[in-house]
């Protein structure tokens, strides 16, 4: 069988279990939520069991709560009664719920949540080395707990009657990937009559997580200019559209190359870049895949949306896009006084590929 997530409450009362904790978005559909909840009814004095699913939004520091700079919100919270039972219609036993009842007995109760598609997949926004308490960004939780009512501000429910294990939504990389997006661009400048051109270019929209990056450059220097240098950099975008419609760019990757185009000359050249979460660990604000304990992760993966969906709801937004640059020389008189750059920028998306067995998902 495989592994078995477990997180019992303080009092020994609850026991929660799942199969897993990453759920499959598949942008038309998510993966169902499934688990049981084992129950010791001898202590709950005429309390209920429940079980909820709760998706939240958390932005700004906790330590700073009480003076408004931080901010926490319910995006989407679902919960049913596990005890005593109710006469609610149920799915199918899954084959790990089934398992998990034959060890659990009597006291094991299954459950099965269904995600809606217009939640945003899980985020983290890296800390910095000062920061304390948990990180911002969006999670999702699963939780057991003891209570006379489902969701009444005003009972208080205590630690020790939770059990509760973080869960992650997230979507997998296409099976079929389109072509790759191409830029061309020039630049002209004032003491030169012709212009350079650029010419950017990958092979198809979409990369792993890890894996190199195959940047295609063309320059064509009409110019009497001489490009001194090429530098290659990724840039991670992100939209925290929920709060405030706070946008960051990070650079993730930035890296020079000292090949040279001399005027009135072409250039072609392939260069491969690795944009790593391992490199960026100090960048405080950099969106990463969402984070389970004592697991790693990597850079956040491109938001996929699905046409016609709010994007208000998906609390936070990330994009990536590659910038090329040709630095060039002064080519005249005035020297580095009249030198500039030509810029070219193309959208990348950076996904992990679908484990076998995944049904596909379309990119929009």
């Amino acid at each position: 069988m495989a592994k078995i997530y477990k997180k019992s409450s303080g009092d020994g009362t609850l026991a929660l279990y799942l199969g897993k904790r990453d759920f499959v978005d598949h942008v038309e559909s998510v993966e169902a939520i499934d688990g049981v909840l084992k129950v010791d009814p001898a202590d709950l004095n005429g309390r209920k069991v429940w079980v909820s699913v709760t998706c939240a939004f958390r932005y700004g520091r906790e330590d700073l709560d009480v003076i408004g700079l931080s901010f926490r919100k319910d995006i989407w919270m679902q919960y049913m009664q596990i005890y005593p039972t109710t006469c609610e219609p149920k799915p199918a036993n899954t084959v790990m719920q089934n398992a998990i009842l034959k060890k659990s007995g009597e006291q094991g109760y299954p459950f099965t949540f269904c995600l809606p598609t217009n939640l945003p997949c899980s985020v983290t926004l890296q800390p910095g080395p000062e920061d304390s308490g948990k990180p911002c960004g969006v999670d999702f939780e699963v939780k057991g707990y003891i209570a006379y009512e489902a969701d009444n501000p005003d009972e208080i429910i205590e630690k020790r009657n939770t059990a509760r294990l973080i869960i992650r939504k997230i979507q997998y990389a296409p099976n079929l990937l389109a072509a790759g997006p191409k830029v061309d661009v020039s630049r002209h400048f004032i003491t030169s009559n012709r212009p350079v051109y650029l010419e950017a270019s990958l092979e198809q929209e979409l990369y792993y997580h890890g894996d190199p990056i195959p940047v295609n450059v063309k320059v064509n220097n009409e110019s009497n200019k001489v490009v001194k240098k090429i530098k290659i950099s990724i840039y991670q975008t992100t939209d925290v559209v929920l709060y405030s419609a706070d946008k960051y760019t990070k650079c993730v990757l930035s890296e020079e190359f000292g090949d040279q185009v001399n005027a009135m000359d072409t250039f072609e050249k392939e260069y491969r870049v690795t944009p790593l979460l391992a490199n960026n660990r100090e960048k405080r604000g950099l969106a990463l895949d969402g984070k389970l304990k004592d697991e790693d992760t990597n850079l956040a993966s491109s938001t996929i949306i699905r046409a016609g969906m709010d994007k208000d709801i998906l609390g936070i937004l990330v994009s990536y896009k590659i910038r090329v640059t040709l630095t060039m020389s002064g080519g005249s008189l005035l020297g580095s006084l009249t030198s500039s750059d030509a810029i070219a920028e193309i959208p990348l998306v950076l996904m992990s590929p679908k484990p076998a067995g995944e049904s596909d998902i379309r990119l929009e």
